[in-house]
C-alpha cells in the first residue's frame, strides 16, 4: 500500500520509476471518457501511485487522430518543463498491462478543491496565470476546474491534456479572469525562452516532433509568437464556445 504522505521524488527518480518500474493496475477510474486506470508503479527503490491511460482505451474523436491522446499528454509535460513552470506531473509513455500508454505520477489532492474554490487566493495568482498562458499555448480544449489540483503541500498542478495541440483553435477553459490583462514580465521571459526552444535543431523540437505532427508543432510555435506579440491574455472568441462541459 502506498503512503501518500511520502516526500516528493526527485524528478529524475520519478521519470525513471514511471518509465521502467513494474506497473500493476488497481482499477478503472469512474467518470472518464477514456480508459483511465489507477496503478501502482514500483522498482527496487520506490513505490508510488500513477495514472495509466493506454492508447487502446482512447475513445475515437472526430477532430483528433485516433491513438494520439497519450502522446499529447507527454507533449504537454515537455512544454511545461521547457517553460520552467513544472505544472504537469511527471509523465512517460511506456508499455503497460493494456499496451502502450501515458503513465503520470498520481497527485495526492483534496479532490473537493478545484479552480473555482481557490481561484481568488492571492498566493496562487501567479501559478493560475501560468496555467492560463499554458492552455493558450497548447490550445487546450478541456480545462475544466477539476483539471487543476491542489496537493497536500498547497502546490497547484494541471492535469488531463489529451485533447491539446490541435492546429485549429480549440481553446475551452474555465480560466478567463485574466482576459485583457497584460502578461506579467516573468511569463513573457519564459514564453520567449520556449519560442527559442521550438526552433528546428533544438532538443525540445526534436522531442515534440516524435509526438506531434509537423503542422501541430508549427502551430504551437505560432501561438507562442502570437502571445508574445499581443502581450496580453486574450478575450474569449465570440464565435466559438469558450467553456468546457461540464465546468468541473
Amino acid at each position: 500500500m502506498n503512503d501518500l504522505s511520502e516526500p516528493a521524488l526527485a524528478l529524475n527518480d520519478a521519470l525513471d520509476l514511471l518509465a521502467t518500474g513494474e506497473l500493476s493496475v488497481r482499477g478503472l477510474l469512474p467518470g472518464s471518457s477514456n480508459y483511465t486506470f489507477l496503478a501502482d508503479v514500483q522498482n527496487d527503490r520506490f513505490q508510488r501511485l500513477a495514472i495509466y491511460k493506454p492508447r487502446q482505451g482512447e475513445t475515437p474523436l472526430w477532430d483528433f487522430p485516433h491513438g494520439t491522446l497519450c502522446q499529447r499528454e507527454l507533449a504537454a509535460y515537455l512544454v511545461s518543463q521547457a517553460l520552467g513552470w513544472a505544472l504537469v506531473p511527471p509523465t512517460a509513455i511506456r508499455l503497460g498491462p493494456y499496451g502502450q500508454g501515458a503513465v503520470q505520477l498520481f497527485i495526492a489532492a483534496d479532490f473537493s478543491q478545484h479552480y473555482f474554490t481557490f481561484r481568488d487566493e492571492p498566493a496562487l495568482q501567479l501559478v493560475l496565470r501560468r496555467i492560463a498562458a499554458f492552455d493558450l499555448l497548447i490550445n487546450n480544449a478541456d480545462r475544466k476546474a477539476g483539471h487543476t489540483l491542489r496537493d497536500e503541500h498547497d502546490r497547484v498542478w494541471a492535469i488531463d491534456h489529451g485533447i491539446c495541440f490541435h492546429v485549429q483553435p480549440k481553446l475551452r477553459t474555465v480560466i478567463w479572469e485574466f482576459a485583457g490583462e497584460t502578461l506579467p514580465a516573468p511569463l513573457v521571459a519564459d514564453l520567449a525562452s520556449l519560442r527559442a526552444q521550438l526552433e528546428r535543431g533544438c532538443e525540445l523540437h526534436a522531442q515534440l516532433a516524435d509526438l506531434l505532427s509537423e503542422a501541430e508543432l508549427a502551430a504551437l510555435a505560432g501561438r507562442a509568437e502570437q502571445l508574445l506579440k499581443a502581450g496580453i491574455f486574450p478575450n474569449p472568441d465570440p464565435h466559438r464556445r469558450p467553456y468546457p462541459w461540464p465546468l468541473v
